[in-house]
């Protein structure tokens, strides 16, 4: 049963996307920015509610008082793709994605993603990268879009830990921009790289903003760290038994790439 709900949502996916991809391409002819982008969030509802009602992943959000009112570095954790799709359609602002540019050779979905006000960078070259993150992270953010980065730069299984990269706090520091950390179950339902999804409920934490003004990024990043991991062990406790050997990385890296 769980295959033939997967391979159907798969499906959905696929025939959903074609179709909308395609009106985006065209009308992005004409328009572009804030417009497009709600247009596209459009497709990211059709996605995660066909989750809903296909595969049965529900979701609950905790903290949405916590949200600030003007300008934020939205810094989650990341287990699925779940949330690349869910956070469009649940943030009350246009959000700019750091991510490396080979999402954009995807067929039809990077084609359209490529359309939009998003920050897409060669992992390659470092340098570059950052350099990019800063000039049209900045300008985003001063348009009224949040800037949402990864710190783990890709998806961590469930119960894991990965290297917390400090590119989004260097970002935070050099704008004078506050932090959101966020906490994210996402694998209970869509598991790292796995084609099976399970039905359950996706619990989402939203933290208080945090302050950049004046601090380290290392710092300000294990701040976050230490926030986001207390909060999974919280909602997720049954991925993180006690007495478990610890799967932390013990300190942040600077690196202002993102997948």
């Amino acid at each position: 049963m769980l295959f033939l709900r997967s391979l159907a949502y798969l499906l959905w996916l696929i025939v959903t996307v074609v179709p909308y991809a395609v009106v985006v391409l065209l009308v992005s002819i004409f328009i572009r920015g804030e417009r497009l982008y709600w247009l596209c969030v459009g497709w990211t509802r059709l996605a995660v509610w066909g989750g809903r009602w296909i595969c049965g992943i529900r979701w609950r959000v905790q903290g949405w008082e916590r949200l600030p009112q003007g300008p934020a570095i939205l810094l989650p954790k990341h287990q699925s793709a779940w949330e690349t799709l869910a956070f469009p359609m649940l943030m009350p602002r246009p959000l700019s994605f750091v991510f490396k540019r080979e999402l954009l050779w995807v067929p039809f979905f990077g084609w359209a993603l490529g359309r939009l006000d998003m920050v897409h960078i060669d992992r390659s070259k470092r340098s570059e990268a950052w350099a990019k993150v800063a000039e049209q992270g900045r300008r985003y953010m001063d348009r009224g879009t949040w800037v949402i980065m990864f710190p783990e730069g890709t998806r961590t299984a469930r119960g894991r830990q990965g290297v917390y990269k400090t590119g989004g706090t260097r970002l935070a520091v050099a704008t004078g921009v506050p932090v959101v950390p966020i906490a994210v179950t996402s694998a209970r339902c869509w598991p790292r790289n796995a084609f099976l999804k399970r039905p359950g409920l996706v619990e989402i934490s939203i933290g208080a903003p945090i302050a950049s003004t004046g601090r380290d990024p290392e710092a300000l990043m294990r701040e976050v760290e230490q926030w986001i991991e207390a909060e999974m062990r919280r909602l997720d406790p049954e991925a993180y038994p006690p007495g478990a050997a610890s799967t932390a990385v013990p300190r942040t890296v600077p690196d202002g790439t993102q997948s």
